[in-house]
């Protein structure tokens, strides 16, 4: 008998793909279209008719999962939440963790199914040698998510299949255009889905029905520079947006929510060698041990540098980089590689 997936169709040609390729390697696939959010009742139901069609030109059974309360009080509330206290959130890792993974593999498991899918460029699978599931990065280094996935649980990545792994992105394309997909042509998603316009601020405010109030800019000795427009709207290493006038090109260095300040310096004074991060998850071993040196990222979108990692207790990583990073940022996350290998990581305090 074969083994069942359960496939998460956004309605984009990814995860669309990933279907099409499980189905012709035999698995017995269903397509499911979780709702988590989306800016426009009309938008989400474009992606989810759009999944549909997909499902029914490939010969696939396909339902829709309502998730969006959840998605409110897990995601959107961590993401304000985090905000608030000052810190930059990444909520495409929440959501990864708590409903994509989360919810959707335990409603998967609760129906019969083996695996979950997803469109996600990561590669995993089983190392015989450590007795571990890992976690890999994509074929397609140009949209590897290895980053956002590092959260994953050993019980996860043994559910999960990850067919886009050892494609590249035009492949994929290629494939979806042969087979005259209705989505073969569709563009990638780029914002955060519940913020299309990219106005954090604006959305936080929306949300709650309520305003934060201005407040300094001032430098690193104290000096005021000028108004800020509310703690929430700044991010470190931001230097378009602040509305001054400054003999000197000047950035986010840190956000004091105490006293509602936000504190900027120079491009320099942006680096740092040492960076901490609890809420910490580890792939390929249940704890380090002793020192390790690898390759961390402390944001999506920087290079990895190589750096010395080790555990300070059980929730704890400590990095020291062998070259200063810049704008380092709370509430981002500090992911580790060996070579192509996910290590862990954790959210950086």
């Amino acid at each position: 008998m074969a083994e069942k997936v359960m496939v998460g169709m956004s309605g984009g040609v990814d995860s669309a793909i990933s279907a099409l390729l499980l189905k012709n390697d035999g698995y017995d696939v269903t397509g499911v279209n979780c709702r988590f959010f989306c800016h426009s009742d009309e938008s989400a139901l474009s992606d989810t008719e759009d999944a549909r069609a997909v499902a029914e030109k490939i010969g696939i059974p396909f339902q829709v999962m309502d998730f969006t309360e959840e998605f409110k009080r897990t995601v959107i509330g961590s993401f304000i939440s985090v905000y608030e206290n000052g810190a930059t959130p990444n909520p495409c890792i929440v959501c990864n963790s708590q409903l994509k993974f989360g919810s959707m593999l335990t409603e998967a498991e609760r129906q019969g199914f083996d695996f979950i899918a997803t469109g996600h460029y990561a590669q995993c699978g089983y190392d015989e040698g450590s007795g571990r599931y890992y976690l890999k990065k994509g074929a397609d280094a140009s949209k590897d998510q290895s980053y956002v996935l590092y959260c994953l649980t050993q019980h996860q990545l043994s559910r999960t299949l990850f067919p886009l792994g050892s494609l590249t992105k035009e492949k994929a394309r290629e494939i979806a255009l042969a087979e005259n997909l209705v989505n073969a042509k569709k563009k990638d998603s780029q914002d955060i889905c519940f913020v299309p316009d990219g106005d954090y601020g604006s959305f936080i405010e929306g949300w709650l029905n309520k305003t934060y109030p201005a407040g300094d800019f001032v430098n690193t000795e104290g000096k005021v520079l000028g108004t800020h427009k509310g703690i929430i709207r700044y991010t470190v290493g931001q230097r378009r947006g602040l509305g001054l006038a400054l003999p000197a090109p000047m950035y986010v260095k840190e956000k004091d929510v105490k006293n509602n300040r936000v504190v900027l310096c120079s491009n320099e004074e942006l680096f740092t060698r040492r960076v901490e991060a609890t809420d910490i998850n580890l792939i390929t071993c249940d704890r380090l041990d002793s020192p390790i040196r690898v390759k961390a990222r402390t944001r999506y979108s920087h290079r990895e540098q190589w750096a010395k990692v080790w555990q300070t207790d059980e929730n704890t990583l400590h990095a020291e980089f062998e070259e200063p990073v810049r704008a380092v940022t709370a509430g981002q996350s500090l992911v580790l590689y060996d070579g192509d290998y996910v290590v862990g990581g954790g959210i950086i305090r």
